[in-house]
């Protein structure tokens, strides 16, 4: 039987690869070996020959093989072990969904588990196969996302600002680290004084947002670090915003925290470490796709922030009651969960921290006001210990009580919050301000918060909005807040004159769909349905269809709860490593309740107690308002490591990276033609219509919306006949047939490029003489002038000139044509008049002749076609022999 299986990585290049050795001899251990060496293509053949050539059973036997390709993956999620032996966890599909920088991010398309111990050491367990069951009911396939080279459980100002310290700094680092990590390049001699190294830093992933972090930790300290890929879950989107032809990016990226992770009523509140039900962080970054490089490039980038309240509260399900009351389980004077909650979130984010409570304030029934009671408590107890300028800064708004109202508009009002709220964290972006808005400063610009550096400007806080579910009224909230800091991201990388966006302009549309696609994946995975109130709702926009559609929503959500979150918790729990299996104690669907799983303190009391008024981790208040994750201390020194590449390195070459050139790629691929185009999928297809995307269209003057009703359709048919360079549009049935489940293993989904264009019926001859009728527009709306009726006496001389010297040109030609064809001059092209008319000048054009050299070579080329090939001469062969030495010495 197999006795181990080898793992072999290499990096996109397959220049350099990593081999780990994975024994299958121990039925419940874990036994890697990871050499830590690098091979090349040439040393890793070998080595995978020897290991063929030492296996088979007999020597120089050809027919049996000793070693067989298992499994082809583009990473490892980790390792699991329930009552029997370990699994591996490896991604066999993947799907590019966004682009940052050059980076790319993929989605999770497949994974494959497999069962490492072989058979003959297997000791078998009658519960390991429901234990895999459940397992497996994370569906792995749904809303995971990796990156090979952009760490995604951090924001972009991580990013870009700890990870790209001074030089003098990672000189310094470089000392201390360099005995702790292992360095891969020690050893190919990259000499440290010379100038030929480049200096890299590499931090440690921010926990709470990645999902294999247990997965991982059975081989986190014994293999090399370029194996271990974090993956987060929440949502992940991106749209071109063409600003005439300038592409801008507009990427929306949510992580989803793993801890007290769970379904909607059964996770409510926080546990005893200050963690939240459903808490979301979501990153709106928006960066100029003409520059790629980070170094150069002009990128910008928001964070907020949706969880549950931060108090001990649940509800109770088994009455079966849509709207179960709310308790609170615990009583909390001194607000020590809050405190804990809070202290994290000063230590990511800094001050000010900005609650906005979208709780109903005034009820019949007291149901959701008791959580507004005991956070604004909460709030008013902790704020007396923080200095004022750095205290909690808590909103009520009743957003159920103003969408009743008929007299105020609930967005407008939000608006005016939206702006408050951008006004204090600021945003980031890593440019200075242009030179424009010095000399022309706005008067809104110049009240922004936050942090302005010499590189650009930090976003310090955060806005931490909340409703009951945090599901439809929060990311309302958040899309009203999200267009706001938009207007302010666009207007800093100089791309409007001033920092507002208006409703109903395609920029604005295309966010709007981005945070609609984010609300209801978010909404799906907390409360099994999509969002029932959009923005359209809160907008009092909506067609009255969508009210079915909300009912049907709202039932799904429904059931969901009733019937299956039950079995998605014990999933989520399973996967998340927050219970593990264990011999001769209770099984996971014996268990009555999972609140001791998530509150730690209920099954040991902790040995430190924090203070009841200094509730803040130290210091973290002496470096605010900057996050104290983002300063350069000690502690935060501890996370980082230094690497050192030579300046010519793969992974350091960011062209190479993005471009590919050293496999086969498309054009589709490389530039995101699927991606959704404010040009393409939401600006009206008139011609003579103002391309910009922040002009204010009408409602029915949208790319998606203008399909919708039939004289319209005929209308694009109608410019899709006359636009000839045009591609032909896909049948109705390839648009409805085509799945995103067919996704090859590195492409973009064909399904997602059909489903974006637009589904077009030819009309028959007979109806086309109706369709001229209604088509006909006035020549302002066609070409964006008014033409008069008659041509002025000057505009009349100037194309009377413009005549004759076209028939004298003509008088020329024809004279020469004969001069031609009297002397018949060598190496000149005859041309001969073929037109039945006098006044005209299409010509007959004869070949050049082919010399005889590029005729062999034709010839030759056609025989190689057929299998006969010319023999090689003394060039060949030096040719062949200078590409086997650059490709593989």
């Amino acid at each position: 039987p197999c006795t181990r299986y080898f793992l072999v990585g290499s990096n996109p290049a397959e220049t350099k690869y990593r081999v780990l050795k994975i024994d299958r001899t121990e039925p419940k251990d874990l036994v890697i070996i990871d050499d830590k060496h690098v091979y090349t293509q040439q040393e890793v053949r070998e080595l995978l020959g020897r290991l063929d050539l030492g296996n088979r059973t007999k020597i120089g036997q050809k027919g049996s093989s000793g070693l067989s390709r298992a499994v082809s993956a583009f990473g490892v999620v980790g390792f699991v072990r329930f009552l029997e032996g370990y699994y591996i966890v490896l991604i066999t599909k993947r799907r590019k969904m966004a682009d940052i920088g050059g980076h790319a991010i993929y989605k999770i398309e497949d994974t494959n588990m497999i069962y490492i111990p072989n058979d003959s050491v297997r000791v078998s367990h009658p519960d390991e196969a429901r234990y895999l069951r459940i397992f497996q009911n994370v569906d792995l396939s749904s809303n995971f996302y990796f990156s090979y080279s952009y760490d995604l459980s951090h924001s972009l100002q991580y990013n870009l600002t700890v990870l790209r310290m001074p030089l003098e700094t990672l000189k310094t680092e470089t000392t201390q680290t360099r005995q702790e990590s292992f360095d891969i390049f020690e050893d190919e001699g990259l000499s440290t004084q010379g100038g030929s190294g480049v200096f890299g830093i590499c931090s440690k992933p921010y926990e709470k947002y990645v999902w294999n972090g247990k997965l991982l930790d059975a081989v986190k300290n014994t293999v090399h670090r370029d194996w271990l890929l974090y993956i987060i879950h929440g949502f992940c989107g991106q749209s071109k915003l063409l600003i005439y032809g300038r592409p801008i990016y507009v990427t929306l990226i949510a992580r989803r925290s793993s801890k007290f992770a769970g379904t909607r009523f059964l996770k409510r509140g926080a546990n005893c470490e200050g963690d939240v039900a459903n808490e979301v962080e979501t990153e709106q970054i928006l960066y100029d796709a003409s520059v790629m490089s980070f170094s150069a490039g002009s990128y910008s980038s928001y964070v907020q922030v949706r969880g549950s309240v931060p108090l001990y509260w649940s509800q109770d399900i088994s009455t079966m009651m849509p709207k179960p009351p709310i308790t609170l389980d615990q009583a909390d004077p001194f607000a020590h969960v809050a405190a804990l909650h809070f202290d994290q979130m000063l230590q990511r984010f800094g001050s000010p921290i900005i609650i906005l409570n979208l709780v109903k304030e005034r009820e019949k029934r007291k149901h959701e006001r008791i959580l507004s009671e005991e956070l604004v408590a909460a709030v008013t107890y902790l704020n007396q210990f923080l200095p004022p300028e750095h205290a909690i800064i808590y909103i009520p708004w009743d957003m159920a009580k103003y969408t009743k109202s008929k007299l105020c508009n609930v967005l407008d009002r939000l608006n005016v919050i939206a702006e408050s709220v951008v006004k204090k964290t600021g945003f980031f972006v890593n440019r200075p301000d242009s030179y424009c808005s010095i000399l022309r400063p706005d008067e809104k610009w110049n009240e922004l918060g936050g942090c302005v550096v010499s590189t650009g400007r930090l976003q310090t806080g955060v806005l931490r909005t909340n409703c009951v579910d945090c599901l439809d009224r929060t990311n309302t909230a958040q899309f009203m807040v999200g267009k706001c800091a938009l207007a302010y991201q666009l207007y800093s990388l100089g791309l409007i004159d001033k920092p507002n966006l208006q409703f109903d302009t395609d920029a604005v549309r295309l966010f709007e769909e981005l945070y609609e696609d984010h609300g209801d994946t978010l909404s799906l995975q907390y409360g099994g349905s999509q969002l029932v109130h959009r923005v359209k709702t809160y907008r009092k926009i909506a067609p009255w269809t969508q009210h079915s559609k909300d009912i049907m929503q709202t039932l799904s959500r429904y059931y969901s709860n009733a019937f299956s979150d039950a079995d998605r918790q014990d999933s989520i729990n399973l996967f998340l490593g927050v219970f593990k299996p264990t011999e001769g104690k209770p099984h996971l669907w014996e268990l009555p309740t999972d609140f001791y799983l998530h509150h730690k303190n209920t099954l040991s009391l902790s040995q430190t107690r924090r203070s009841y008024t200094y509730w803040w981790t130290t210091g973290v208040l002496k470096h605010l308002p900057l996050p104290f994750d983002e300063v350069t201390c000690a502690e935060n020194r501890r996370k980082l490591t230094v690497k050192k590449f030579h300046k010519y390195e793969e992974e350091i070459d960011i062209h190479n990276e993005f471009f590919r050139p050293y496999e086969l790629s498309s054009f589709d691929e490389t530039f995101c033609l699927a991606m959704t185009n404010s040009t393409r999928d939401f600006m009206p297809k008139n011609v003579g219509i103002d391309p910009s995307p922040f002009t204010v269209r009408k409602p029915d003057e949208t790319g998606k919306s203008v399909l919708g009703n039939k004289s319209n359709r005929e209308e694009t048919v109608l410019q899709r006949k006359t636009a000839a360079s045009a591609p032909p549009p896909p049948s109705e049935e390839a648009v409805s047939s085509s799945s995103e489940d067919d996704s090859g293993t590195d492409k973009e989904d064909e399904g997602a490029v059909s489903q974006r264009s637009t589904p077009v019926k030819v009309t028959d001859t007979g109806e086309n003489t109706k369709i001229t009728e209604t088509v006909v527009q006035s020549t302002k709306d066609v070409y964006g002038v008014n033409l008069s009726d008659v041509p002025s006496e000057d505009d009349l001389t100037i194309y009377a000139r413009f005549v004759q010297l076209g028939q004298s040109q003509h008088k020329q030609d024809k004279n020469s044509q004969q001069f031609c064809s009297k002397h018949h001059l060598d190496r000149v092209i005859n041309l001969i008049p073929i037109s039945s008319f006098s006044q005209d000048n299409i010509y007959e054009v004869q070949p050049p002749r082919a010399d005889r050299k590029s005729i062999e070579i034709f010839h030759a080329h056609i025989q190689a076609g057929r299998g006969n090939m010319q023999p090689l001469g003394k060039d060949d062969f030096l040719m062949y022999r200078e590409y086997i030495r650059n490709r593989y010495m």
